[in-house]
């Protein structure tokens, strides 16, 4: 798709032109006024379209009116959801030139606009024999040059980390993701299993010991001169988790190849970090492995060891991100950062809570929270704060260890943060659950089903904003 910038975009000989309606005022058109509001009284509710044929009256062959709703409840956000609706209609009708002209929106809408292209413009169909082509090819807009191409960079990032998440196992390896992070051209370092070995991770190689694929821990890193910050960010790297001896359902098992989408919100950050030259220093972090049962898995009743000598009872074997993430969050909090975020589809409670809608956010600094909270919502995503208090680790101790994986079912989010908080040390630090934004059984606003590059809008935002 090619965004071009135009000072007037009605005038361009498109297959569509798309025009915005507010409830109870005029389009900008007057062709859709006559014939779609006076004629056929079309209110313009928010995300209603009208579609009308020009007969060869106009340079563009069809008007497409989308319903803005009611002005005073107009923001960013609903802009970007009514473009992506208009982006699947041309997609329809395969319409590959398509000009938009908005009338009294008053913000600028320069980068929402371009999300909302770009997220509506997206399947996975990698592995279908008849792919079809009907991808929007032109768009034209009179908006912000600069404010695009950043969102356009952001959204490619976006792509990236879905198509990812939408890979199956088979390919989505521990070892294929290690050599993706190489290709960025970043300081990296990956740890096989025996240096894993040798710097105590006990934790995260229990986990991937019953899968013939070994685990890889990836440490991504740019640098830019005199940083403001140093933050890291770590995605849960689970390729594929079967449950492991505590094995799920089949039902429960058909899209685990998604859990590692806190991985690929991680790889597609720093996939594009340095064409931003942001002045914050990011490390990208993975603990990639398979969780899988077989003769070499770790067992109900073992007692793991942790980066930091903390020992672990393990309780169920599908509790096997936290124990990841666990050596991860030692690993980070060695490297001097100001900043650690942690993103992972760590809990079933986080998505009976909050389901497909939040994501859970947790942590030991308020300001970090917030933030966060308020940068996700500044750019489409929602995060909600959930308690870390101390009695959420009651489940969770244990008569022959320092604790237990898992515990009561009640609170399980909150429990399972608890749990990661005993391996943050003297480091601001913010866990963010996606269980339930990350990949989506059917369609939802802007996205169609299947994974939605979780975290990435908000994590690069947050980096570039320091």
């Amino acid at each position: 798709m090619e965004i071009k910038v135009v000072e007037n975009a009605a005038s361009i000989e498109a297959d569509i032109l798309v025009v915005n309606q507010f409830e109870g005022e005029k389009t900008s058109n007057d062709l859709a006024n006559k014939y779609a509001v006076d004629e056929d009284n079309f209110k313009g509710k928010f995300g209603e379209t009208y579609l009308l044929h020009t007969l060869g009256n106009e340079p563009y062959r069809k008007i497409l009116i989308i319903g803005f709703g009611k002005k005073e409840e107009f923001c960013p956000n609903k802009l970007r959801e009514a473009v992506a609706k208009a982006v699947k209609k041309a997609m329809q009708m395969e319409a590959k030139k398509v000009a938009f002209v908005f009338d009294g929106v008053d913000f600028d809408f320069s980068e929402q606009f371009t999300m909302g292209l770009y997220i509506a413009d997206y399947k996975f169909d990698k592995y279908k024999s008849d792919k079809k082509d009907n991808h929007v090819q032109e768009v034209y807009i009179k908006a912000d040059e600069e404010k695009i191409k950043k969102a356009e960079k952001i959204a490619t990032a976006m792509a990236f980390a879905r198509n990812l998440s939408n890979e199956p196992a088979q390919f989505a390896t521990p070892n294929e993701l290690a050599n993706i992070a190489q290709d960025f051209g970043l300081e990296t370092k990956i740890y096989d299993k025996e240096e894993c070995e040798k710097m105590g991770m006990g934790a995260f190689l229990a986990v991937g010991q019953g899968s013939i694929n070994e685990p890889k821990f990836i440490h991504m890193k740019y640098s830019c001169d005199n940083p403001k910050k140093r933050i890291a960010i770590i995605g849960k790297g689970i390729c594929f988790d079967s449950g492991g001896l505590d094995i799920k359902p089949a039902s429960s098992m058909i899209t685990m190849k998604d859990d590692m989408s806190g991985a690929a919100c991680v790889l597609g950050v720093m996939s594009i970090i340095k064409e931003f030259n942001p002045q914050v220093e990011v490390h990208g972090i993975i603990a990639a492995c398979e969780n899988m049962p077989g003769g070499k898995s770790y067992k109900p009743g073992d007692i793991l060891t942790a980066k930091n000598g903390k020992t672990i009872e393990v309780d169920n074997t599908d509790a096997e991100g936290r124990l990841t993430l666990a050596d991860a969050l030692c690993y980070a909090c060695e490297l001097g950062v100001d900043e650690v975020i942690d993103l992972a589809t760590l809990t079933g409670a986080c998505m009976v809570a909050l389901g497909t809608h939040a994501s859970g956010i947790m942590g030991n600094d308020e300001e970090l929270i917030h933030n966060l909270i308020d940068t996700a919502k500044r750019n489409g995503e929602k995060f909600w704060e959930l308690p870390l208090w101390d009695e959420y680790f009651d489940s969770l101790k244990s008569d022959i260890a320092d604790m237990k994986n898992s515990g009561s079912r009640w609170g399980g989010a909150s429990a399972a943060g608890v749990f990661l908080k005993k391996f943050v040390k003297d480091v601001k630090w913010a866990h963010i659950d996606i269980a339930g934004t990350a990949f989506l059984d059917k369609p939802q606003k802007e996205f169609i089903s299947g994974a939605t590059g979780a975290g990435v809008r908000t994590l690069l935002n947050y980096i570039l904003e320091q």
